[in-house]
């Protein structure tokens, strides 16, 4: 027997962009219905799994910092990066409008709730050619997305109107509910029976399709050729974009979908919590990143930090769409490392002491871990071992030792004769250092082959799917918009919103090509806030 609900608004998804939805429509009075297809216990989605950074501009810890940004900065190196199609016009208005609100929206508001920031920011996406961030943005969560989550969760279940907030889990939404061209509700399925949610304002906060490999692969950008074989899963198992279907089969405007924020080096997860699972793994930028048969990625070294876009790129224009990355136990112990919440136990459990620690002397721990029991990784105390070990993991293609000697032995090679130094990627470490953030955690020119630094490690990488930039067309009011034609300008749809990823943060394209980092939380609670006051508005 079908169960029936009915309420003043329904939101549907329990991640980051609900809750603070949620939060805020409390405040004023309104009764909500939550929808989560999970189980109670994770509440908060994904992002109680990140990393917790956050992209702001012109704050009190940039200033203190000695860093000088503004809006028209923000503004000029988000575009120059985002390369937006020139018909583009919702992605854009929303790019402007998060530049100049996040700060309000969402620095301001995360420590009125009484979060805190880590002193030093991190600079993510400097790009290639200076079309990056031209100043580092990226706000730490001191605590990880953990207590980011953890706090929002306390605030949404012992806020004063908590009488007015209900909450069904293990229920998956399949479908809107339509009644004289408006949305008047939704409906699917639980452990147990189909439901029905009868309500006056209905707000998409689903996440994106990156969860779904099958949907990613569909869609994947043209530009970059064929989509690798081997895609890891980095997304919400949930996120699967069941919603975006409904919403375009009844006219709304789903968009972008090939515009994905993946990353290029995800290891298979060795406690998988889904299927396909992926780790999410930081490459170390004194790595050697090479293809699937041991050659130098080039003619541009690969190095993290500068743009994650370009590296997928390269790898994907590889014969194997996989790669490799080749370093020793020093280099692991002072850069490697995984994002997200679960393998940054220090900065989560906010243990100042013990993350020191770990900057100064390198998180054994961790290197140990992953050496132990990460099937992609090998060790070795020799390169002719440690190439026999990559050979021995089920590849298409077999390392040649040749290729990998060469590619280490020039490396090194360029390292003693000094500066100017002619390999590119030592310029990229080199200008990387000059910022405290990054110093801490890169080595200075370290030699692949010293054997002090043993002994040597290799990762086999592939691409993880992680963010969808695409997704539901949403005015600046957060309200969904129809599809385009070229006889009528779009109208909203009456009784609809979506927020956060589902609604490709903002507009299906806030971020066009690439993203600065840090946008995503940040897009999720600003547009999450700016649904809810449009809301009280009407």
């Amino acid at each position: 027997m079908a169960s029936n609900y009915s309420t003043q608004i329904c939101i549907v998804g329990g991640g980051i962009a609900g809750i603070v939805a949620a939060i805020e429509l409390l405040d004023s009075g309104h009764k909500v219905l939550l929808v989560d297809r999970d189980k109670a216990s994770e509440l908060g989605g994904l992002a109680k799994w990140a990393f917790g950074g956050l992209f702001f501009v012109n704050t009190k810890h940039q200033r203190r910092n000695g860093i000088k940004d503004s809006i028209e900065l923000a503004k000029k190196d988000w575009f120059n990066y985002a390369q937006f199609a020139e018909n583009e016009v919702w992605g854009k208005r929303w790019a402007n409008y998060y530049i100049e609100n996040c700060t309000e929206k969402a620095y301001h508001w995360l420590q009125d709730q009484g979060l805190k920031f880590f002193n030093i920011l991190n600079w993510t996406e400097r790009g290639m050619k200076k079309d990056g961030n031209s100043v580092p943005r990226f706000h730490m969560i001191w605590g990880t997305g953990w207590e980011l989550i953890k706090v929002l969760k306390h605030i949404l279940l012992n806020h004063k109107n908590r009488n007015h907030l209900s909450i069904l889990f293990n229920h998956r939404v399949l479908d809107l509910i339509i009644e004289n061209n408006t949305v008047v509700g939704c409906h699917g399925t639980n452990e147990i029976s189909s439901f029905e949610i009868k309500s006056e304002i209905l707000i998409v906060a689903t996440g994106g399709i990156n969860g779904s490999i099958e949907k990613v692969k569909k869609h994947w950008d043209k530009t970059l050729g064929s989509p690798p074989e081997t895609i890891l899963n980095g997304a919400h198992k949930y996120a699967i974009g069941d919603l975006h279907d409904s919403i375009q089969k009844n006219n709304g405007h789903v968009t972008n979908l090939d515009k994905q924020w993946n990353y290029a080096m995800g290891i298979r997860h060795y406690k998988p919590r889904k299927p396909n699972h992926g780790l999410s793994i930081v490459p170390c930028k004194s790595a050697l990143w090479l293809d699937a048969k041991g050659k130098r990625i080039g003619p541009i070294p690969l190095v993290t930090g500068y743009d994650t876009r370009y590296l997928i790129e390269q790898i994907t224009k590889q014969e194997y769409k996989y790669s490799w990355q080749l370093f020793n136990w020093k280099i692991a112990l002072k850069e490697l490392a995984v994002s997200g919440s679960e393998h940054n136990t220090a900065i989560r459990d906010k243990k100042l002491f013990s993350f020191l620690k770990g900057i100064v002397f390198g998180n054994k721990k961790l290197i140990k871990l992953l050496a132990s029991n990460c099937e992609d990784i090998v060790v070795a105390d020799d390169l002719n071992t440690l190439v026999d070990k990559m050979n021995k993991l089920e590849n298409p293609a077999k390392v040649d030792i040749k290729n990998v000697r060469d590619a280490v032995d020039a490396y090194d090679r360029n390292i003693d004769l000094g500066p100017p130094y002619s390999d590119i990627q030592h310029q990229l470490i080199l200008n990387a250092r000059k910022w405290i953030g990054d110093k801490s955690r890169t080595c200075n020119l370290q030699k692949i082959a010293d054997q002090s630094a043993g002994p040597f490690m290799a990762i086999r990488s592939f691409i993880l799917s992680r963010k969808s930039l695409g997704g539901i067309q949403t005015n600046l009011k957060s309200q969904v918009l129809s599809r385009p034609t070229q006889n009528q300008s779009q109208k909203t749809l009456k009784g609809l919103y979506a927020i956060g990823e589902a609604a490709g943060f903002g507009g299906a394209g806030i971020h066009g090509k690439r993203s600065l980092e840090g946008t995503f939380l940040g897009a999720c609670i600003v547009t999450a806030r700016t649904c809810a006051e449009a809301i009280k508005a009407s």
